[in-house]
């Protein structure tokens, strides 16, 4: 199952489609504007295996440079992907997929962006610390539970246990 209402909230139990999803979205993106992108990194909780997330895809991208973001934008909504305003996401351009939203696309200019190395640091240490991996999905499901209408609480609620486990992952300090 893939797709989330705008503003809802609700997880779903892992599943390895959410890997296959994410390898055949890569290739499509690949295919049509591969010679553009640096890497493109599956993020967020259905990158993780056996935590529980909200079935929407997040992609990362870095692009190799930022000399036509518009062409850019075009061939992603080629692909079904509308541009949103990204003045709550700093840093990036985002982009999201289906209706309900099914993907959702960060896209980021500076190759090593401080934004997407949290991305990846924080999968990468949930990936390898069951316990934390367990907590988290408590929380997730505690939070989902009191949010389920607002996205962006729950997302907040959530910081300073993303905050633990960065520094935890050594990339930030206390």
């Amino acid at each position: 199952m893939l797709g989330v209402p705008g503003g809802k909230v609700f997880l779903v139990p892992w599943t390895e489609d959410w890997e296959k999803e994410f390898l055949t979205e890569k290739k499509e993106i690949e295919s049509r504007i591969g010679h553009l992108i640096y890497g493109i990194h599956h993020i967020g909780s259905t990158a993780i295996k056996n935590i529980s997330a909200k079935p929407i895809i997040d992609i990362a991208i870095e692009m190799e440079y930022e000399n036509n973001t518009t062409a850019t934008i075009q061939a992603f909504e080629a692909l079904g992907y509308v541009h949103k305003s990204n003045t709550a996401l700093p840093g990036r351009y985002y982009l999201t997929k289906g209706s309900p939203r099914t993907h959702q696309i960060h896209l980021y200019y500076s190759k090593g962006s401080r934004f997407l190395q949290e991305h990846l640091a924080f999968r990468d240490y949930l990936r390898t610390h069951d316990r934390d991996r367990n907590r988290y999905e408590q929380l997730k499901v505690e939070l989902a539970g009191i949010y389920s209408n607002d996205r962006i609480a729950y997302a907040e609620a959530k910081s300073d246990f993303v905050k633990e486990i960065l520094r935890k992952s050594g990339l930030l300090r206390s």
